[in-house]
């Protein structure tokens, strides 16, 4: 039975390996190229899924290979993806991943049909039938909507807005969610560019600073941790991990603070390699932390 939801964009990424990132009019090496299946709620539920939670997918793909290949990756990994839509005619999302050897990433894509699931097509039933729904970058009326059916459900909702957050009205979706995954960027964005700090007041805001590592801010207290020392290879992805993380410990305990550090943990394992879809088990993060004890 699936326990977790996961909403948003479901891509196929490209990742090439470079010397550099390039800079106007400026010439990079490619040393390798990867592929595999990305986008944040593919990659969340992927993760969750690795870390022995039952995980389902909302999201749509097109009918060519790419969403072929990146159907198939999500069932291998145990992913149920009766939620996702084919759209008959239409290109999957691609997402070409330039990743130098800091680690450091640029994005250059299409959205393809990674944003087809509208307000009218989500099934109220799938989403009353699960404990958590975690929601990323998409359309705002249909994170909305899912957010809203979860909410009257009484079944807790994490949204994750992503880099989009300056282009979007997310402020409805926001008032609906228990938990927010945000970057010190985005939360200034959701803050000003929105106008919605009245609604963080109350609810769990998950701040990620990459490297340096995050902190949780609840309705009674703060907690901060530093991350974990790694050498990088590949930052993609390592957000969605970290949120995965957080949910996955969330699910199970009120422990904020362990939920910190074990998301830290996913991220920073994730970092440690390359692709988006590299996320560890619950073995390894396990392992890992006792490692660094």
């Amino acid at each position: 039975m699936v326990r977790v939801l996961t909403a948003g964009h479901v891509n196929w990424d490209v990742t090439l390996r470079v010397d550099r990132l390039p800079e106007a009019d400026g010439e990079a090496s490619i040393r390798s190229q990867h592929q595999s299946g990305g986008g944040s709620a593919a990659n969340v539920a992927a993760t969750l899924a690795g870390l022995s939670v039952d995980t389902g997918l909302i999201g749509s793909v097109g009918d060519d290979d790419n969403g072929v290949l990146a159907r198939r990756e999500l069932e291998a990994a145990g992913v149920s993806i009766d939620g996702v839509r084919v759209v008959s005619g239409a290109d999957t999302a691609v997402k070409y991943l330039l990743v130098d050897d800091d680690g450091a990433v640029s994005v250059l894509g299409n959205d393809g049909v990674n944003e087809a699931v509208g307000p009218n097509d989500v099934d109220p039933g799938r989403i009353r039938s699960v404990e958590h729904v975690h929601l990323t970058s998409q359309h705002p009326e249909t994170a909305t909507r899912i957010a809203k059916l979860a909410t009257e459900a009484n079944i807790t909702v994490s949204f994750d807005p992503g880099r989009r957050v300056h282009d979007r009205e997310y402020g409805p979706t926001v008032a609906y969610s228990d938990t927010i995954f945000v970057t010190d960027q985005e939360r200034a964005a959701l803050l000003e560019d929105q106008h919605i700090d009245s609604r963080l007041e109350d609810r769990i805001v998950v701040v990620k600073y990459g490297a340096d590592g995050a902190r949780v801010h609840t309705p009674t207290a703060s907690y901060a941790h530093p991350g974990f020392e790694i050498d990088p290879v590949d930052t993609t992805g390592a957000g969605d991990a970290f949120a995965a993380g957080f949910i996955a410990v969330s699910l199970e305990s009120d422990d904020v603070e362990y939920a910190l550090e074990y998301a830290n943990a996913c991220g920073a394992l994730t970092a440690s390699h390359e692709g988006a879809r590299s996320a560890p088990t619950a073995e390894q993060v396990g392992e890992f932390l006792r490692s660094q004890c």
